[in-house]
C-alpha cells in the first residue's frame, strides 16, 4: 500500500466551508473577511465585543530539534483534534510558516500525516499575505530612513550606526551584508547595509505582540532604527513612519482562521523564529482562541529552551497569560540521536544511547515543572521502530520527575491517536499551579542573561564580549535595562554550540551583540554564530516543489 505524503493527505480531504468552521467556533459572520472558501480573517473587534470567559491555555513545546524530527506542530494539531473528538470546545493557535524554511530545509510546516491544518499549500506559501505586508512595512521604514539622510539628515543620523535592516521572506545568504546607495549623489548615500529574513524583522514581533491598531502604531513608533552622532536613539516616530507602516499592516493584524483535517477551528497568525526572535504566534490569535474555546492549544518554536522560555518569559509576561498545562514532545529516535546515534541507525533498538540522550528531555521537563512551576506531560511521538523496552525506559525516567508519558499516534491516526495525551492534558488542566518566571525584570541586563543561561540552559554563566558589554552599558543608560530578554541562540543545543547535544555541562554562553527591540518590548542577545538571514542548503526543498497545468502543487512534503 502506498504511503501518502503530507500534501497528498491534505489534498484528499474535503474541507468544510470556512463560514461553517467560524459558526462552529461561535464567530458571527459580521467579523469574517473571506479569502475564498477555506480561509478568513477575523476582525479584532471580536475580542472587544465577545464577553465569553477565557478558556484554558495549553502550550506544546519540545526537546531540542534533531534531523530525526520531533513533530511538535503535528502533536499540537492532533491533540486539538483529540479534544474535539472527545466533545470539548477547542481552538488551535499556530504560527504561519516562513517561505525560507519551506523552500530551504524543512518543506511544509502545517503539521503532518493525519494531523494537519488546511489548506496546506496556501498556509505554506503566500497564505493571506501577512508576511508580504510585514516585509513592505519593514522596507518602507528603511526607505524613509535613507531618504531622510539623503534629504539633508536633519536628525544627525550616523550612517555607521544604522541598526534597521531591510528584509525578504527567503533564505538568501547573498543579502546578509551588502553595500548600497552607489552610483552618484542622486542615487542615495553609500553605506553598508544588509537583509534579515522577514520573520526576524522587529515588525513581525511587534505585530505578534500588539493588542490593537493604537498599540500597533505606538509600538512601531518606538522602534529604534539608528543612532545620532552623539549616541541618541532615532526611532521610526522621529522620521514619521509609523502611520504609513500601520496602514500597510492593518489587515495583517487580523488573525487568520482555517481548520484542521478534522474540522477543528485553527488560528494561524504571525511567525517569528524562536532561535532569532520570540517564536510565538500572535497574542491576538491566542486570545481569540482562548475567548472562543474552553481549551486553546498553541505551540512555541523549536525546543523548550527557546520557544517555551520566550513564550513564558516574554509573551505571557507582556500579555498576562498563564498556561494551564505544558506538553513536551519527543521521539525515541531523536533522543537516540542526542545520545550519539547517527540518523541512519536510529531504527535499531539502542537502550544505552537512549539513556544517554534522555537528559535532554528530562532537563526540559525539569525546567517547565521546577523553574516555571507548571504541570507537564511528555508526548512520545510514536514511530514504528520504537520498541517496548525503549518506550518503558522513557516512561520510567519521566515518572522519576513526577511526570507522566503519553504515546501520541496522531501522525498515523489523527485525533484518535491522541486520546491518551488528551486525557492527561485534561487532568493537568484541573491542577493548581504556581506559575513564575525565570528571571526578575527589575534585575540588571547581565543578571537576567545569567539567570536564563544558568536556570534554563544549565550553563556555568554568561560571557559578554567587549562590544556586547559596551552595548549593555549604553542600553541601561538609555533606560532600556528593565526589558525582558530575547535570546538568539542555536536551536540544536542547550548551549550556543550546535554540536553539544544532550544536556551538556561545563560551558558558558557567549553574548556577542545586544540590541533593543523597543517596539516589541524586549532586548535581543545574539549568541554564538547565530544569524538573522539563513542560507539555502546544498539541495534546497525548492528543487522538489512544482505545480501542474491545473494549478495542483506537489513536493511540499
Amino acid at each position: 500500500m502506498k504511503i501518502l505524503s503530507d500534501i497528498e493527505i491534505a489534498q484528499a480531504c474535503t474541507p468544510r466551508k470556512i463560514t461553517e468552521v467560524a459558526r462552529s467556533a461561535g464567530i458571527d459572520e459580521e467579523y469574517l473577511e473571506l479569502y475564498g472558501n477555506y480561509k478568513a480573517k477575523v476582525d479584532y473587534r471580536l475580542l472587544r465585543e465577545c464577553q465569553r470567559p477565557d478558556g484554558k491555555l495549553i502550550l506544546v513545546t519540545a526537546i531540542n530539534p534533531t534531523p530525526a524530527g520531533e513533530g511538535k506542530t503535528t502533536t499540537t494539531v492532533g491533540l486539538a483534534d483529540a479534544l474535539h473528538q472527545m466533545g470539548k470546545n477547542v481552538v488551535v493557535a499556530l504560527r504561519e510558516p516562513s517561505l525560507g524554511p519551506v523552500f530551504g530545509v524543512k518543506g511544509g510546516a502545517a503539521g503532518g500525516g493525519y494531523a494537519q491544518v488546511i489548506p496546506m499549500e496556501d498556509i505554506n506559501l503566500h497564505f493571506t499575505g501577512d508576511f508580504h505586508a510585514i516585509g513592505a512595512a519593514n522596507n518602507l521604514c528603511a526607505a524613509m530612513l535613507d531618504n531622510h539622510i539623503q534629504q539633508g539628515n536633519a536628525l544627525g543620523i550616523d550612517v555607521k550606526r544604522i541598526v534597521w535592516r531591510r528584509c525578504v521572506d527567503m533564505n538568501d545568504r547573498q543579502l546578509r551584508n551588502i553595500v548600497d546607495g552607489l552610483g552618484g549623489r542622486m542615487q542615495g548615500v553609500p553605506r553598508e547595509d544588509g537583509f534579515d529574513i522577514t520573520v526576524a524583522s522587529e515588525i513581525m514581533a511587534v505585530l505578534c505582540l500588539a493588542s490593537d491598531i493604537p498599540d500597533l502604531k505606538a509600538r512601531l513608533g518606538r522602534m529604534v532604527i539608528a543612532y545620532t552622532y552623539d549616541g541618541k536613539p532615532v526611532t521610526a516616530h522621529d522620521i514619521k513612519a509609523e502611520g504609513a507602516m500601520a496602514a500597510l499592516l492593518k489587515d495583517a493584524l487580523k488573525p487568520n482562521l482555517v481548520q484542521t483535517l478534522e474540522g477543528t477551528p485553527a488560528f494561524i497568525h504571525g511567525g517569528p523564529f524562536a532561535n532569532i526572535a520570540h517564536g510565538c504566534n500572535s497574542v491576538m490569535a491566542t486570545r481569540m482562541a482562548m475567548r472562543l474555546g474552553d481549551y486553546a492549544v498553541t505551540e512555541a518554536g523549536f525546543g523548550a529552551d527557546l520557544g517555551a522560555e520566550k513564550f513564558l518569559d516574554i509573551k505571557c509576561r507582556l500579555a498576562g497569560l498563564k498556561p494551564s498545562a505544558v506538553v513536551v514532545v519527543a521521539t525515541v529516535r531523536a533522543l537516540k540521536n542526542h545520545g550519539g546515534v547517527a540518523k541512519a541507525d536510529l531504527g535499531q533498538e539502542n537502550l544505552a544511547a537512549l539513556e544517554k540522550g534522555l537528559p535532554n528531555l528530562l532537563q526540559h521537563v525539569g525546567n517547565i515543572t521546577k523553574v516555571y512551576g507548571l504541570p507537564c506531560v511528555v508526548a512520545i511521538n510514536a514511530f514504528p521502530t520504537d520498541t517496548p523496552a525503549e518506550l518503558k525506559l522513557v516512561e520510567d525516567k519521566c515518572r522519576e520527575l513526577g511526570v507522566n508519558v503519553a504515546l501520541s499516534e496522531v501522525w498515523a491516526k489523527g485525533g484518535q491517536g491522541g486520546q491518551a495525551l488528551a486525557q492527561e492534558v485534561l487532568r493537568l488542566c484541573q491542577q493548581e499551579s504556581d506559575f513564575r518566571f525565570a528571571y526578575d525584570l527589575q534585575d540588571s541586563i547581565e543578571k537576567k542573561l545569567t539567570d536564563i543561561s544558568q536556570r534554563i540552559y544549565h550553563a556555568d554563566g554568561v560571557v559578554l564580549t567587549p562590544a556586547a558589554r559596551k552595548q549593555m552599558a549604553e542600553l541601561e543608560a538609555l533606560g532600556y535595562g528593565g526589558l525582558p530578554i530575547c535570546m538568539a541562540k542555536t536551536q540544536y543545543s542547550f548551549s550556543d554550540d550546535a554540536s553539544l547535544l544532550g544536556a551538556p555541562r561545563n560551558f558558558t554562553i557567549t553574548v556577542r551583540n545586544l540590541k533593543v527591540s523597543a517596539g516589541a518590548g524586549f532586548l535581543v542577545a545574539l549568541t554564538g554564530d547565530i544569524m538573522t538571514m539563513p542560507g539555502l542548503p546544498k539541495v534546497p526543498a525548492a528543487e522538489k516543489i512544482d505545480v501542474d497545468e491545473n494549478g495542483r502543487i506537489t513536493g511540499l512534503f
